[in-house]
């Protein structure tokens, strides 16, 4: 057997990256493609292998030489690199591709080790290596019978979005038998080249040979095997975080902040959002005016305080809608004077925007970080704060304090001219969530200093849309921000679900009471596991202390490297002991059985 690497390519979208050297020199985390496959095909028997080089192909043949990691290496020219397409590349190699079973690899992978061995320890001579689409996929795409027979090749030209759920992806990387090249393959390429021209692709001829219904080609479908292709600067940005070093992995994860559909099939325990409100009609309504939403400007911030207004029931006086709750935070931290009185360990976005001069910390002194609004105005009394936050739910502990302890609370802030800023981003998630909200008119009036915020993503599920408020009876002070924020920092689609929502708020109550079974499900099951110790809960995770012999960090690299599930390390967090700390996000239930199939497995497991 050879291998035949494809490698003529200019990767004009990798901009300064392959300036000057061919895609396959591109480095991921130090270490370039080319290398990477070598060594992986080194740990094959193999004759040789043949790459077929083009831009900075000189540059190329000099880093490798002739020999690399006790491989053989020959190279093929592709002189017109910039005016053909990889057919052409292909064609040149025709000769050598007929000599021996074939390994056909493009350059611009990079996969795990074992993926070589799905090929050539399967008994079938001619196969393609594909996987279920996902919707960071691109290229050439293929729809296999139920015996793994190709049945098509689906073009660019040719995709259909309404079709994905039949469509495969080619990983570009297949095996082809010496019998198959001589007689199907090369004969097919050289007919198409002659007819078509040299600016193709080379699927296009086992498109041809797939609708002969030979069935000489077959898929070999992967199922938890890691592999990306690098077409573009933040292909190569994912690929490093995918196949990071142990020591870089969850800074490389943890420092995206979120656009985790592109990794595939990967679960995110970190970011914490309502899995069952999409699941409602508002969604199916939002998608049938998508083309609408994304071709017109939304409304100015008049509107749109205006349809909060009627949204949430609060005046428009006393509300003011923002581009995610972290919009209206930065703003609100920027303008307050004074200190600010914090309960730690907590959600860090409100002490980052503040100077740490003005911080006053209250720290619970107790397992679980349990604190009510009496330990508050106790400590606080003592140690005077100009502002003082509470997280209620609080992140990530849990804790949660009753509305009429807090509007206690309010009232003592109240008569000490302390302003108390009440994010409750979480409430909906609590216990009888209908009663607990502060989104009152009457509320708001009577406690003047009392500020409170809300990020829609948590409790509704729509991160995507980046859609938060702020409210307070202190008309002033939201005047002020509101000039603070862009006239335009609602996009459309948030626009459009405030619009809508009041005609599926009957769905969101049910989507909150359905979260809250599954919340109790999912904490009776995590208290079966014996190295989490599961303190309470009103919101939609759980902080957990990790018990020796298990390690937080070790067990959250564990999860990510072998379930491909990310989870957050909150152990460094300010304000914990010393100890390991876990915040679990609570998802549906179908995900949650595969966290805690996976956590099983890993409490039977003496190491990780």
């Amino acid at each position: 057997m050879q291998a035949l690497i494809l490698a003529a390519g200019m990767g004009k979208r990798l901009g300064e990256y392959t300036k000057n050297n061919t895609k396959c020199m591109v480095p991921v985390n130090g270490v370039p493609l080319i290398d990477r496959v070598l060594l992986q095909l080194s740990k094959l028997s193999l004759k040789r292998v043949v790459i077929v080089v083009g831009y900075e192909g000189q540059k190329l043949m000099s880093y490798l030489g002739q020999e690399q990691h006790g491989l053989k290496i020959e190279y093929v020219n592709n002189p017109v690199y910039n005016k053909t397409n990889n057919i052409y590349s292909l064609a040149l190699a025709k000769e050598k591709l007929q000599e021996d079973d074939t390994l056909l690899i493009e350059s611009d992978l990079i996969f795990d080790d074992g993926m070589f061995n799905l090929l050539v320890d399967n008994p079938y001579p001619n196969l393609a290596l594909v996987a279920k689409y996902e919707n960071w996929m691109d290229g050439t795409m293929v729809r296999i019978d139920n015996d793994n027979n190709i049945v098509n090749f689906v073009p660019k030209t040719a995709f259909r979005f309404a079709d994905t759920a039949y469509y495969y992806k080619t990983v570009n990387i297949y095996k082809f038998s010496k019998k198959f090249s001589q007689t199907k393959y090369v004969p097919f390429l050289e007919a198409y080249t002659k007819a078509v021209g040299n600016n193709e692709y080379y699927e296009n001829v086992l498109r041809i040979i797939s609708f002969l219904n030979s069935h000489e080609l077959k898929a070999l479908p992967i199922i938890n095997e890691k592999w990306y292709e690098i077409d573009d600067k933040q292909d190569l940005d994912i690929a490093e975080a995918l196949f990071a070093d142990e020591k870089d992995i969850l800074r490389k994860y943890y420092g995206r902040y979120g656009g985790f559909w592109r990794f595939p099939k990967m679960l995110d325990y970190c970011y914490l959002v309502n899995p069952y409100f999409n699941e409602s009609r508002i969604i199916d309504e939002m998608e049938a005016y998508f083309r609408t939403l994304i071709s017109e400007y939304p409304s100015g911030m008049k509107v749109n305080t205006l349809i909060a207004s009627k949204c949430w029931g609060v005046k428009e006086e006393y509300i003011i809608p923002g581009n995610g709750a972290a919009e209206l935070i930065k703003a609100l931290m920027e303008i307050l004077p004074g200190t600010l009185g914090i309960t730690r360990p907590t959600f860090e976005e409100y002490p980052n925007r503040r100077d740490k001069d003005s911080h006053v910390t209250f720290i619970p002194e107790n397992l679980n970080y349990r604190y009510s609004a009496k330990d508050l105005m106790d400590y606080f009394e003592v140690h005077h704060a100009d502002n003082i936050l509470l997280i209620n739910p609080d992140n990530p502990s849990g804790n949660f304090i009753p509305i009429d302890d807090v509007l206690t609370l309010a009232a003592w802030c109240q008569r000490r001219n302390i302003r108390l800023i009440v994010d409750e981003s979480f409430v909906d998630f609590s216990n009888g969530f209908i009663n607990n909200t502060l989104l009152h008119d009457n509320i708001l009036e009577s406690y003047t200093g009392l500020i409170v915020i809300k990020s829609i993503s948590k409790s509704y599920g729509v991160p995507g849309i980046r859609l938060g408020i702020l409210c307070s009876a202190d008309i002033e002070l939201i005047a002020k921000l509101k000039k603070m924020v862009s006239i335009w920092n609602i996009n459309s689609f948030a626009e459009f679900f405030m619009q809508i929502f009041n005609k599926y708020e009957k769905d969101y109550k049910r989507a909150c009471e359905k979260f809250i079974t599954e919340r109790y499900d999912f904490e009776r099951k995590l208290k079966e596991i014996s190295f989490l110790r599961v303190m309470p809960s009103q919101a939609n995770y759980f902080l957990c202390e990790i018990l020796p012999p298990k390690n937080a960090n070790q067990l959250v690299m564990t999860m990510l490297k072998n379930y491909n599930i990310l989870v957050r390390d909150c152990s460094d967090k300010k304000g914990f002991d010393g100890k390991q700390y876990m915040r679990i996000a609570i998802r549906s239930h179908e995900d949650n059985a595969r966290f805690i199939k996976a956590f099983k497995e890993l409490d039977n497991q003496q190491t990780l």
